[in-house]
This record gives structure tokens, C-alpha cells and sequence, in this order.
């Protein structure tokens, strides 16, 4: 009789430690998700500089524009959230947007190899912070159901796991990936 009480306590155990390590796993998956995230969108801050001195003789007159690119990379230093980040990255876009714009009106800069190729190094990582962000929304969606069904949600609630954000965009037009046309 004790020897079917204590197989019972061990399976019961094993299932609780499995469970456990479970959540552990995926929490730690959502974690690194969004690093990759935070890598790209660095490296986005970063060329942003790059482009901008590309730019900046052109664009004397748009100097609200370039105080904005510093005042956001200043920001992004000191956001800590997934929706901190998320909205910086919003006001990046529309912002990227804008220098684009200029640059259109602007044939010698358009044709400037510094430009051309910066131009090429934002496309690739505005693709790669894309992939990113539907790899951490994929992440984030199966850790979060894991929270929410049986057996695992008791483990959870016991251990205090929580829900992760997911990465979301506020409005349509900042939805769309940054368009570069030359």
C-alpha cells in the first residue's frame, strides 16, 4: 500500500517539476524574443545618426527633425517596457518617414552612394525588426496559453507567472513598415 502511495507522489512530482520547468522554458524563450527585438531596434537607433549626416546639409530647414531622431534615441536609452519601446518605435517610423520624404525632393541626395547604401542597411533591418517582432508575438502567444490551460495554469498561478504584452502597434499608419523609394 505505501509502495502505490508513494509511486503516486513521485508521478505527482514529476508532473509538477515538469510543468514548472515548462513555464521556466518558455518564459525565458519570450525573454530572449524580445531581445532580438531590442537588438534590431538598436541597430536601427544606431544608423539613424548615419542617415541623418547623410542628410543633414539638404535638410537645414527640417532641424525639428533631426532634434526628434536625437530626443528618441535619448528615450530608447531609458525605456524599459515592451510598450515604452513599442511606441518609440512607432514615433521612429514617422519620423523615418519624413526624412524620406525630404530626400525625394532632393535628386543629388538620392543618387549619393553614402545615402544609397544606408538606405539599403535600414531596409535590412526594418525586415529583420519585423521577423523579430512576429517571432516575440508567436513566443509571447504560446507562453500566455500555456498560463491559461489545464494543468499548467495551476502551476502557474501557484508560482506567480504572468501574462507577457504583447508587441503591438497604436495606430494603422504606424502599422505599415517604413517605405524607402528612391
Amino acid at each position: 500500500m505505501w509502495w502505490i502511495v508513494l509511486i503516486i507522489v513521485v508521478v505527482l512530482a514529476i508532473i509538477i517539476i515538469a510543468l514548472y520547468n515548462g513555464l521556466v522554458t518558455m518564459r525565458l524563450r519570450v525573454k530572449n524574443a524580445w531581445s532580438q527585438i531590442d537588438v534590431q531596434l538598436q541597430r536601427r537607433f544606431d544608423l539613424i545618426p548615419n542617415l541623418v549626416e547623410s542628410v543633414k546639409g539638404y535638410m537645414a530647414h527640417e532641424s525639428d527633425v533631426l532634434t526628434k531622431v536625437t530626443d528618441l534615441r535619448s528615450s530608447w536609452a531609458n525605456a524599459n517596457t515592451v510598450d515604452e519601446k513599442a511606441k518609440l518605435d512607432n514615433e521612429l517610423s514617422d519620423t523615418l518617414k519624413t526624412i524620406m520624404a525630404v530626400a525625394e525632393n532632393y535628386p543629388d541626395l538620392k543618387a549619393n552612394q553614402s545615402f544609397l547604401s544606408l538606405q539599403e542597411e535600414l531596409q535590412n533591418t526594418e525586415n529583420k525588426i519585423s521577423y523579430s517582432r512576429q517571432f516575440y508575438n508567436d513566443t509571447v502567444t504560446r507562453y500566455n496559453t500555456k498560463l491559461q490551460v489545464f494543468p499548467s495554469n495551476i502551476i502557474a498561478s501557484i508560482f506567480h507567472f504572468t501574462e507577457e504584452a504583447l508587441f503591438e502597434v497604436d495606430n494603422e499608419e504606424a502599422k505599415k513598415n517604413v517605405k524607402v523609394k528612391f
